[in-house]
């Protein structure tokens, strides 16, 4: 268990949080949330004691071992592979070192013999002859072949790294396990594989995430930061949004009698309890709301984006179409034989296990890169916005936002313009920053009023919710939802890509694979999986 007791934490005149009290528990997973800025990432920090706190304490549970997802990926580069997973166990591996070393002395005495039999049996005891088997278990579940496993850590691409360090804070079972953004660099199967893992698992779990999807799966609780407070709410990231919109609706609506709201919400409580029980959690260890009542339920602080897509004008019934399409690089074969025709209201989701291929896909339909091979034609009524990857080339500039965003519209009215800013929440002085000084996620947002303010009735989108907070993805995913055009995007989001593609195409080394299905059903489908393999195993 780990306890927070009057937590503050200051920057100067900056008060990032203010007498926080809080209970974490074994057996529960808790997913923290929090508008970009909020402290999650730092909240971690102070759990894990890599950063004090301003006043207050946290009081862990003695003898219980903490792991942590490491974020250092150059930390363990002259170190193996297997080995890196097995220091995930510090004192597991203290005695492996410890032991080793005794065994390798030329002058073996009798004192080291008696040291090396009380080893030997911590060893045993800690199941340790099956240590390097489990850790190689772990990293293949992860994507790592056993071809890579006694390699050096340097020698490994950036996204392996990642699943390596990810294997190594789940290795050994630990009492307490924090996981700053888990999912980043993993695909679809691999992320399956995690949430999988961390529903059986019997222990606590801390973790940050902008993945809807992933903290609706492995939650049981959702730890709130908002205005310096932190509260914990039962239930996953839905309950809780869903739960916080109803609430404000209640709110805002002055006329209903306390009882029907109260009526309201448990029936709402109720609703969502009865979906819980089909879930991951109910079926394994843990067990949701099952001690929620109607005043846990509150509404949110938070601000989400205005996000409105509204076409100037209705697409005709010519969209857009490639023929023969292909491109390879060095050996790489990022997308081949790629012949789509896409229909009016197709909201199409491109994937692919090789890395890159569908951002050159996108970059090459969007004319920036050549086309290698094939040709590809837009319809004459297709009006496209399009929401790059890289987006950097936009921001090289010293214009305020006012300005930047001005460039793109054809109505120069500063009121007019700064509607759209306002939007995604740009207001007042922020309107005046300097474009070349913003964030990642104030970068997309920016990009995102461009967007709106083309009226587009196509949208080209590659990972579109990359640095944005979980208010912005919602708002954006909703607005994606509602839009009447067409879509072309990429995306590791799986909620995002689960609530509005009507159609998957994958791109394989030797071929493209076409259905018109929802993310889930695709992903599940035996007849897909065998196709997939086969498309990618061909010489």
């Amino acid at each position: 268990m780990i306890s927070v007791d009057n937590l503050s934490l200051k920057f100067g005149k900056r008060t990032l949080f203010d007498e926080v009290n809080l209970k974490f528990t074994p057996g529960n997973c808790y997913g923290v949330i929090g508008a970009n800025g909020a402290g999650k990432s730092t909240f971690l920090k102070i759990l894990s004691g890599d950063q004090d706190s301003t006043t207050g304490s946290i009081n862990i549970t003695p003898g219980q071992r903490m792991a942590v997802l490491k974020q250092n990926h150059f930390e363990f580069d002259e170190v193996e592979v297997l080995k890196t997973v097995v220091m995930g166990h510090k004192k597991l591996y203290a005695i492996m070192e410890e032991k080793d070393a005794i065994y390798m002395k030329p002058d073996f005495s009798e004192e080291d013999g008696l040291r090396a039999s009380e080893l030997e049996a911590e060893f045993a005891e800690m199941d340790g002859w099956n240590a390097e088997s489990d850790a190689a278990a772990m990293l293949s579940g992860l994507g790592i072949s056993e071809d890579l496993h006694h390699v050096l850590m340097k020698d490994l691409a950036g996204n392996q790294k990642v699943r390596v360090l990810l294997a190594q804070a789940l290795f050994g079972n630990p009492d307490i396990l924090i996981l700053d953004e888990p999912t980043n660099d993993l695909d679809a199967e691999t992320i399956n594989w995690l949430e999988n893992f961390l529903v059986n698992f019997k222990n606590l779990v801390i973790v940050v995430s902008h993945d809807r999807h992933f903290l609706d799966a492995v939650s049981t609780h959702i730890v709130d930061i908002d205005f310096s407070k932190i509260k914990i709410y039962s239930g996953n990231y839905t309950f809780w949004y869903e739960s916080s919109q109803l609430a404000a609706k209640q709110k805002a609506d002055q006329n209903k009698k306390a009882e029907e709201k109260r009526k309201e919400l448990q029936q709402f409580i109720e609703r969502f309890s009865a979906n819980v029980a089909k879930s991951k959690q109910a079926t394994a260890r843990k067990k949701m709301l099952e001690k929620l009542n109607v005043e846990d339920i509150q509404p949110s602080t938070r601000k989400y984006p205005g996000i409105i897509f509204k076409p100037e004008r209705e697409a005709g019934d010519q969209i857009f179409m490639t023929e023969e399409l292909e491109l390879k690089d060095e050996g790489t074969t990022y997308f081949t034989d790629v012949n789509l025709m896409v229909d009016k209201g197709d909201k199409i989701a491109f994937i692919s296990r090789t890395k890159q291929a569908v951002n050159k896909f996108f970059q090459t339909i969007m004319e920036e890169i050549p086309t290698q091979k094939g040709e590809f034609k837009w319809g004459v009524t297709i009006n496209k916005a399009y929401l790059p990857n890289d987006n950097s080339e936009y921001f090289k500039t010293d214009l305020n936002l006012i300005d930047w965003l001005r460039q793109y519209s054809s109505n120069q009215e500063e009121a007019y313009v700064r509607t759209f800013l306002g939007r995604m929440l740009f207001t007042g002085e922020e309107t005046l920053k300097s474009a070349s000084v913003l964030s990642g996620g104030e970068k997309v947002r920016c990009m995102i009023s461009k967007m709106m303010l083309q009226n587009p009735n196509l949208l080209v989108m590659d990972e579109p919710t990359n640095h944005l907070d979980l208010e912005s993805i919602t708002a954006f995913n909703n607005a994606i939802i509602e839009f009447n055009g067409t879509v072309l995007l990429s995306s590791y989001d799986h909620a995002f890509v689960q609530s509005t593609a009507n159609r998957i195409i994958e791109f394989t080394p030797n071929g493209t694979i076409d259905r018109r299905m929802s993310y889930d059903d695709y992903l599940e489908s035996d007849e897909i999986k065998a196709l997939r393999e086969s498309m990618y195993q061909k010489g």
